[in-house]
């Protein structure tokens, strides 16, 4: 019988995780069931925190290898004669290879662990960022070689996240997980600030090659550390057996998933992750071109750094003021529901708003002051994740998938036609 599972005192109800029991292989009459229970593998608390710090890292250069090409998608434009429409080809490819392995890459990370997958995709995309220039001058046809290679690009990083909710849900206790994940979740920002601000002097400097190098070898590097010094030499070896049996296996059996993804609650979150991501991988990878085309005289470093060096402390006020409402009483899915407004609500007014500016500092302002409230929505999702932990990464991959197919629409079609992504002025 499928158990109704409360996770606080302020849960919804509508949020639920369904299990299921099994019986005993063996098939004995009488014989007794076996009940999943929480793996008794937890990290202690130094090594969950030296994982943190790993891994935060990770997420960051795995958004500073993603960041690359759009930063340098006007001067790659210049060199090898793009339209607007080639270089929506070249970055919504990525999406393309996005969404096939969010699920694949959960459902995986629960079988044979997180930390496997984050090693293997990690040393291959970092490899093929650092390859990135080399295709792109030794192929007679760039804009094919760079289509194909963020695709590949987007297949390699796609099952980032769905991993680290996976391993967060393996190898973490319960009342730390909402911390490693918001720390970790972090990274996207930074990595974005880093390669905003050293990716622009080296674009200035190196030219657009050089940030391909210097991201791509820095996340090898980063993968050959974690392989070494905290899975001590371990081969990162994944087998069809390994696939079939090993690991925790998902408490969810086929039907009690179609039941859970008829829940309103599990349907919303789906929905609000696809609306708000779309809105801001739509501005992560345009946002530089808008700026070059609509002022030309800008400096790369402070359009493509103060946006994402506001989100960060605004990520962590959103954190602390969420946790303070509910620590004063305030009802959890009211809470969840005010963060939520914020940042899909009052964020898309300031989008708007820039569609009509005409002064660099008010668009930089806008611009700022959008990502910033897009950062409420984390911890939501944090929230969300734990009532999933009894297959963490492949909900995060099913939850994940469908925004994506909002950037294969908006990217390669309508990049340099009115109704483009925002109709931003200068995206013309």
């Amino acid at each position: 019988m499928a158990i109704l599972q409360k996770h606080g005192k302020n849960s919804s109800p509508d949020l639920v995780c369904l299990k299921e029991k099994t019986t005993d292989k063996t098939g004995v009459a009488g014989g007794h069931q076996k009940k999943w229970s929480e793996p008794n593998t937890y990290w202690p608390r130094p090594l969950a925190r030296v994982w943190t710090v790993v891994l935060l890292l990770g997420t960051c250069l795995l958004y500073c290898a993603r960041v690359a090409m759009p930063i340098c998608a006007v001067s790659m434009a210049e060199k090898f004669n793009w339209t607007k429409r080639d270089q929506g080809m070249v970055l919504g490819s990525f999406f393309w290879g996005y969404c096939f392995t969010q699920v694949l890459g959960g459902y995986v990370s629960d079988r044979v662990g997180g930390e496997k997958v984050l090693l293997l995709s990690a040393a291959a995309w970092g490899a093929m960022t650092a390859f990135t220039p080399v295709l792109a001058h030794f192929c007679s046809q760039p804009i094919f070689s760079m289509t194909l290679a963020r695709f590949l690009m987007g297949l390699l990083q796609g099952v980032h996240y769905p991993s680290l909710a996976s391993l967060c849900s393996q190898k973490v206790v319960e009342s730390e997980r909402g911390f490693l994940m918001s720390t970790v979740g972090s990274g996207s920002y930074l990595g974005t600030l880093v390669i905003g601000g050293a990716g622009s002097l080296m674009l200035d400097l190196y030219g657009w090659e050089s940030v391909f190098y210097v991201s791509g070898m820095l996340s090898v590097l980063w993968a050959y550390c974690m392989w070494k010094y905290l899975l001590k030499g371990e081969g990162p070896i994944i087998t069809l057996e390994s696939l079939g049996s090993g690991g925790p296996q998902s408490k969810l059996s086929r039907r009690h998933w179609l039941r859970l993804f008829k829940q309103p609650a599990v349907c919303a979150v789906i929905i609000t992750h696809l609306c708000t991501a779309s809105t801001f991988f739509t501005l992560l990878s345009w946002l530089p071109t808008y700026f070059k085309d609509t002022f030309p005289d800008a400096k790369g470093w402070v359009f493509n750094v103060i946006p994402w060096f506001v989100s960060i402390p605004s990520s962590l006020f959103s954190g602390c003021l969420s946790d303070h409402l509910i620590s004063k009483g305030y009802d959890t899915a009211a809470v969840r529901k005010l963060m939520q407004f914020f940042s899909m609500g009052v964020s898309s007014v300031f989008t708007l708003l820039l569609c009509g500016t005409t002064t660099f500092p008010l668009a930089v302002a806008f611009v700022s002051v959008t990502m910033g409230l897009t950062t409420f929505s984390h911890r939501c999702y944090e929230y969300l994740w734990s009532f999933f932990r009894c297959a963490d990464g492949l909900f995060l991959g099913v939850s994940d998938r469908g925004y994506r197919v909002v950037g294969i629409c908006l990217c390669p079609h309508h990049c340099g036609e009115p109704g483009g992504p925002g109709h931003l002025p200068g995206l013309r």
